[in-house]
């Protein structure tokens, strides 16, 4: 098992790229396999989950080129549907979340689709509900094994269909918008998801071929085609990776430029950093935060009520982002409520905190009280485990914050989603050591 070792206390200062988009990825390169065309993608991150996806579709039949470091060709054009059935296919499958949206491509082109449970983050309950019936809708009958966890859904034709969907899944809706663009007849969604990388994902189709219509909103309409082309698509940003810079760059009180990081598709995430009493300054696309030296104070509500922070669908605050609000908040001059509604396990790494020494009580699964020390009690160094990708950051960022040497192990969760994390901090002044333990 591999590990870091991080000296906490140094003030770090210049400048980090962001990553390609770890959560646009995983959708984007799963529409490859809506064409036989070949499509290039620019901006892939190189981070666990996303490599797993490309091996998959390897296995698949994809026919993939690497042309540069984050630039990759995907071509679909001799697709091995018999790997759908295998052992290995099941192993592979459940290795990965994001495997779960291979299957409205495949029900749509190939007529059947099959998945493994898929695996992922251990945050509570996250059901595939939303994604099976959107295509029994379509018309695709479904079946699921109990004994091996396994699904399928199948059809000769899926036809267009009315949905209001349960809930605005991002990987549900993107899934749905796949199986339908090559539908019968028009579908519409409402209830759909609106992120900004599921507008990537529509953007790009549209560029295949497809009509997609209502993007960046939550009723979208498509119409169906026959088939769809190649194109060419660049990741955004990943907009998780730059709030993390954000509570980085506060919790050691640093002065860092995050570069290039498409401001018009952050939403309220540079608000919500602000209300927590951190500057972000906007220079051209790129955000600049200066030395916090005299710490940061929280802006209650005008009522002088304590301020709550919880995250929503977008174009609400995405839960992704909450453990490093949770973090940053342990350090602010005041008190916050974090309630993080949408999963249930997602704080119960806050105990490894209060190890560090930080105020923070646990009222039920799904909120936390935190009341900022203000710097004037500096978190203490500890030896944790990281249980998730954004828990696991958000202790490296109370690590590198902390006073004496803390040590954090089952880091493939961080690799998961941040890439060559240790090397790019190492750049900015960070004192962080990958061991083998």
């Amino acid at each position: 098992m591999k590990s870091f070792r991080i000296e906490g206390g140094h003030q770090l200062k210049g400048s980090i790229q962001p990553q390609g988009a770890k959560n646009e990825a995983l959708q984007i390169l799963c529409a490859v396999l809506l064409t036989s065309d070949k499509i290039t993608i620019h901006n892939i991150p190189n981070i666990i989950d996303v490599n797993k996806l490309i091996r998959l579709l390897g296995k698949l039949g994809v026919r993939i080129e690497q042309l540069s470091e984050s630039t990759y060709t995907f071509q679909a054009d001799q697709i091995n549907l018999e790997y759908l059935e295998s052992a290995e296919f099941k192993v592979d499958g459940a290795g990965l979340r994001g495997s779960i949206m291979i299957v409205g491509p495949l029900l749509t082109r190939f007529g059947k689709g099959y998945i493994p449970k898929p695996g992922g983050d251990k945050i509570g309950r996250r059901r595939l509900d939303t994604h099976f019936e959107g295509f029994i809708k379509l018309g695709a009958k479904f079946r699921y094994n109990k004994e091996d966890y396994f699904y399928g859904v199948e059809s000769d034709q899926l036809q267009g269909a009315y949905m209001l969907l349960d809930e605005a899944s991002v990987t549900g809706t993107a899934n749905i918008v796949m199986a339908a663009v090559l539908a019968n007849g028009t579908t519409t969604i409402y209830n759909a998801a609106c992120e900004p990388y599921l507008q990537q994902l529509c953007k790009m189709l549209n560029r295949m071929g497809a009509k997609i219509r209502g993007i960046g909103s939550n009723l979208l309409s498509i119409e169906g085609v026959d088939s769809l082309g190649g194109t060419e698509h660049t990741m955004l940003p990943d907009m998780i990776e730059i709030g993390s810079w954000i509570g980085l760059a506060a919790m050691t009180k640093s002065e860092l430029t995050i570069k290039n990081v498409s401001w018009d598709d952050l939403g309220v995430i540079p608000n919500v950093f602000r209300k927590l009493g951190i500057t972000v300054e906007r220079k051209d696309d790129d955000i600049y935060i200066p030395a916090h030296k005299d710490g940061y104070e929280v802006q209650n509500y005008i009522d002088g009520s304590i301020l709550t922070i919880s995250d929503a669908p977008w174009p609400g605050f995405t839960p992704d982002l909450l453990s490093i609000i949770l973090v940053v908040a342990t350090q602010a001059r005041g008190s916050v409520l974090i309630h993080q509604k949408m999963f249930e396990s997602r704080l119960f790494f806050v105990d490894k905190l209060i190890d560090m020494g930080a105020k923070v009580i646990l009222c039920d699964p799904h909120r936390a009280s935190v009341i900022g020390h203000d710097f004037k009690s500096q978190l203490k160094a500890t030896t944790m485990t990281s249980p998730d990708i954004r828990a696991g950051i958000s202790l490296l960022i109370a690590a590198l914050s902390a006073k004496g040497t803390s040590t954090i192990h089952n880091i493939e969760q961080i690799d998961r989603g941040y890439q060559n994390i240790d090397t790019r901090l190492k750049a900015i002044g960070a004192k962080i050591e990958r061991i083998e333990s």
